[in-house]
């Protein structure tokens, strides 16, 4: 019990959690704005700009706007950082096989959901107008991209006839996975709110949109919080999609590799396209993404399930 337990603090903590999970965080942010800078013929910031920008934040005076509640405004964003630290220590990375347990994939979905509903709420509750309009269309949009994405999840899931994450990623690859992938690679741009959706934080419209009226380390750990979901998202593509490799330091490489592949795909995809409307993203959700989740689970219905 007690190594366990051992294990379970270091998943949390060190690898894949909170120190782990911020280094990873910061490089992925660092190689998105540096690869859409290049797209766009600019030199790109430096690769510690996320940190320094995070350190920068935590060294400001939070102000906490008139009638806005502290409790929230401080604690909105400590929810979203801890929601997906344990999100990450759940994922069975190389080298994290400690905390498994069965159902721990639906623990996981919950988790993943914790920063947008943080920020639906910090939204609505900052008193500020364009927040409450971010917001809004963060908790609309919700409704598009979670179709695609949980039909992916749940596809394996009837495939493996398990939902424990270890059995997910320990089973052989099957035409689910093709159709799954192609799923939840639709829901990733509208989950990190980026282009073409990138709705709810739409600066040329509504400013910062959830987050004008937030600063200082509230701020800060909302921007940390949303470069851990970035983290999260590809690592579970990794653990769903990618077959297991015995040798763990192999098995790292290759997960560091797809993780920036995948990170450059959505850096490609949201410099080359152009923000859309609400309405036309909740269409297209709503028609291929609708389509990816009816193909995804008409594929795993028809497939022999596991074990």
């Amino acid at each position: 019990m007690i190594e366990w337990l051992g294990s379970a603090l270091l998943s949390v903590f060190v690898w894949p959690g909170a120190i782990s999970g911020a280094l990873l965080a910061w490089f992925f942010m660092w190689l998105a704005r540096k690869f859409s800078a290049r797209l766009q013929g600019r030199f790109g910031p430096p690769f510690y700009q996320p940190f320094f920008d995070f350190v920068k934040l935590l060294g400001k005076k939070t102000l906490v706007p008139e009638g806005v509640s502290p409790a929230l405004f401080f604690g909105l964003p400590v929810s979203a950082v801890i929601a997906m630290v344990f999100a990450l220590a759940l994922l069975p990375l190389p080298g994290n096989q400690s905390i498994s347990f069965a159902g721990d994939l639906i623990l996981l979905v919950y988790l993943m959901e914790m920063p947008a509903l943080c920020t639906v709420i910090a939204g609505f509750s900052s008193r500020s107008l364009y927040g409450q309009v971010s917001s809004s269309r963060e908790a609309v949009l919700l409704l598009g991209y979670n179709l695609p994405f949980l039909a992916s999840v749940v596809a394996l899931a009837v495939q493996a006839n398990s939902f424990r994450l270890t059995d997910l990623a320990n089973q052989p690859w099957t035409p689910v996975h093709i159709a799954a992938a192609l799923a939840f690679l639709i829901a990733v741009p509208a989950r990190l709110r980026t282009n073409p959706f990138s709705i709810p934080n739409a600066e040329q419209e509504i400013v910062g949109g959830a987050m004008t009226e937030f600063n200082g380390t509230p701020l800060a750990l909302f921007e940390l919080a949303h470069g851990l979901e970035l983290v999260a998202l590809v690592g579970l593509f990794n653990v769903l999609f990618i077959p297991v490799i015995a040798n763990h330091w192999l098995a790292l490489l290759v997960y560091l590799l797809v993780s920036a592949v995948l990170v450059i795909l959505i850096s490609v995809v949201a410099t080359a396209t152009a923000r859309v409307q609400l309405s036309r993203a909740l269409r297209f959700y709503w028609g291929w993404g609708a389509a990816a989740a009816v193909l995804s689970t008409v594929t795993s219905a028809s497939a022999p399930a596991a074990g």
